[in-house]
């Protein structure tokens, strides 16, 4: 491994905290999420007449760098629009907050939503026509305890038509599925969906796999709902795992230290502590480059690896939950037989190429092993 330096080489020279602090902010524009991130892109662009995106994936897979990544896009284009449109959010969001007990809270929803949908640099401001939602003498939004939750509601329809986001994006939206009871679940949803038919505002739930609870409660649910699977990268596809260690390959040459650490030799025994999620893998080598850099190492090792590993046990407990979440999203020739079934159509089924995915493996060579040629730097990064 040559000791070429990719990053900066005046962090080499700076504390601790703002290096660390540059490796935290460099992403990898890895082949999964540039393709997750284009379909959200274009469903969002041309919506046809759905009112959900549902982004389903494993925990650290990469979801939080996939909505950050759309922001940063839909901000870029709504600019030249910006300066006619003072009053204009092109992007907003907030995080679903976990229920105390199994009832959602959608008097804090609202509350937090109107929060998210105020930015105070913006000169536009309008009357919520609500008593007690007002701006103080400092120009902040003041909300009153005694403001009930459907006049919050009212506030949020106003406030989103004047901001008018292109998206309105729900973080960890699995909590929203913490109910009792089929029946309130579906409440949650069409509290939802006449919130984004009203507003003619495109709502996005973001979580892991069980936001699958929500998915298919009801037919009219499906046909205004569009589903976009953010997946893990798997062993048993060629392309997977070169993409896997080439991510690796670059997350280590921007690692701030004198010696650039050449951990791709080891990339199965990152791949088994990361179940092939780049989120997480990016998390383990966060804390491995603090250890080292506490330590005053002039490089990232496998020690330093091995220290911040996730147990066995949380690996496996982790897999079980991807394992199922992976189970309900596939689609097997008898569910499509059994469709056709339905409807009363016979003869061959139609299968696409996702349902049927090709694993590319070479004659003599196990999945994964390297060819006899050096590799490319690494896949192209994509700072946020």
């Amino acid at each position: 491994m040559n000791n070429k330096i990719f990053f900066p080489t005046e962090l080499l020279n700076r504390p601790i905290a703002e290096r660390l602090a540059y490796f935290e902010s460099f992403t990898v524009a890895h082949p999964k999420l540039r393709e997750v991130f284009e379909i959200l892109m274009r469903t969002i662009s041309e919506p046809a007449g759905a009112s959900f995106i549902f982004i389903y994936g494993a925990s650290g897979v990469g979801k939080t760098t996939l909505r950050k990544r759309v922001e940063q896009k839909l901000l870029e284009k709504a600019l030249p629009d910006l300066e006619t449109d003072r009053g204009r959010i092109p992007v907003v969001g907030i995080e679903a907050v976990a229920p105390e007990s199994r009832s959602f809270n959608w008097k804090d929803y609202y509350t937090r939503s109107l929060f998210a949908l105020e930015e105070p640099l913006i000169d536009y401001k309008f009357d919520y026509g609500v008593r007690g939602i007002y701006r103080d003498s400092r120009g902040e939004l003041v909300v009153e305890s005694k403001v009930v939750a459907p006049a919050l509601r009212r506030a949020l329809e106003s406030t989103l038509r004047h901001r008018h986001p292109d998206i309105f994006f729900i973080d960890e939206g699995q909590h929203l599925a913490k109910m009792s009871s089929g029946q309130k679940l579906q409440d949650q949803l069409d509290c939802l969906k006449s919130l984004a038919n009203m507003t003619g505002i495109l709502h996005c739930l973001i979580g892991t796999y069980e936001l699958l609870t929500f998915r298919n409660l009801s037919g009219q649910l499906s046909r205004r709902s569009v589903d976009i699977h953010f997946p893990r990268y798997k062993l048993d596809n060629f392309d997977d795992v070169q993409a896997f260690k080439s991510v690796l390959l670059t997350f280590q040459c921007q690692m701030p230290v004198e010696k650039t650490p050449d951990l791709v030799p080891h990339w199965e025994y990152c791949y088994e502590r990361t179940l092939g999620c780049i989120g997480i893998l990016k998390n383990w080598l966060t804390r491995a480059l603090k250890d080292a850099l506490d330590e005053g190492a002039n490089t990232v090792a496998l020690k330093h690896l091995e220290r911040r590993a996730w147990s066995v046990a949380q690996c496996q407990r982790m897999f079980q939950e991807i394992q199922e979440g992976e189970r309900q999203l596939t689609e097997t020739e008898n569910d499509i037989k059994s469709l056709r079934a339905s409807l009363g159509l016979g003869g061959e089924t139609f299968t696409t190429s996702e349902e049927k995915p090709v694993t590319k493996t070479r004659k003599g060579r196990k999945v994964g092993q390297r060819k006899p040629k050096r590799d490319s730097v690494g896949l192209e990064p994509d700072a946020i």
